[in-house]
């Protein structure tokens, strides 16, 4: 069996990590979980304005995780993400997420809720990879 690794890149990530008691991405072998990330700015600390912003730092996590973890974006197999109002941001939403994710295209699962882990989220974005081979 392989032995589990778990990566939390910069320091939000490590006081989330100490703080809330999750791995920003944990590794098994050759496959790699990101956790969900949201659209806080790093800078700030708080939640960025509009769904354009909040996706962009969303993406901008993932990659930093699967970077600490030994992948990359090209390497994902799985993304799920999680929206306030679809129908509202989708498009931007979309446009973002194709600046991040080429083809050939992952599997995606995109679920509406009603809202997530603090009022201002608008979206939130986890994903499966494998490792940079």
């Amino acid at each position: 069996m392989s032995k589990r690794q778990y990566f939390n890149p910069g320091a939000r990530a490590e006081r989330y990590h100490a703080e809330l008691h999750f791995a920003t991405a944990t590794r098994v072998g050759d496959l790699i979980w990101v956790s969900g990330q949201v659209g806080i700015d790093p800078a700030t600390s708080a939640p960025a304005e509009g769904i354009e912003a909040q996706a962009r730092f969303a993406f901008e996590g993932v990659k930093q995780a699967l970077e600490a973890a030994g992948s990359s974006m090209d390497n994902i197999i799985e993304l799920l993400t999680y929206h306030i109002d679809m129908a509202r941001d989708g498009e931007i939403f979309g446009k973002v997420k194709d600046e991040y994710i080429k083809a050939p295209y992952p599997c995606w699962t995109g679920i509406g809720v009603t809202h997530l882990a603090r009022p201002e989220f608008l979206c939130e974005v986890r994903v499966v990879a494998y490792a940079n081979d």
